[in-house]
């Protein structure tokens, strides 16, 4: 059974599945994972209760006051298509509703599925520096 939860009370950086990340050349340690839920403004977790496992989680960064952006969203491999993203991505626009602003960046394939979920397809600008992939360092 999945339980969805907005908060790391209870969580530990053990408990993150290491499928998390799937195809990154150069994915976030399991620290800097639990570092990147912990500077969150807003997080959902999805836990497998049989296993204590965090399967899923969504993510978004705010100013609190007009603007919220979500950065990330990842299910496992082996938790997908089942309705898991779907259960987090509608909590995080729930709880995010009252901003003026909601943002995401998504490649083209999965433009349908956030315009499934109320958002709109829009042009936008990034930077990536791929080889921070894996976090900042301390």
């Amino acid at each position: 059974m999945i339980e969805y939860l907005n908060s790391l009370d209870g969580i530990n950086e053990e408990q993150l599945d290491s499928g998390f990340f799937d195809g990154w050349p150069n994915p976030p340690s399991r620290a800097n994972f639990y570092r990147i839920l912990q500077n969150s403004t807003y997080i959902w977790l999805a836990v497998d209760s049989d296993s204590n496992k965090v399967v899923g989680f969504i993510n978004a960064i705010s100013d609190k006051v007009l603007t919220a952006y979500i950065p990330l969203l990842e299910v496992v491999p082996e938790y997908q298509k089942q309705g898991i993203g779907s259960a987090l991505v509608d909590r995080m626009l729930e709880e995010l509703k009252d901003y003026y602003m909601v943002d995401l960046l998504c490649d083209a394939d999965l433009q349908g599925y956030y315009e499934n979920r109320g958002m709109r397809v829009t042009t936008g600008m990034m930077k990536r520096n791929y080889n921070q992939q894996s976090g900042k360092t301390l």
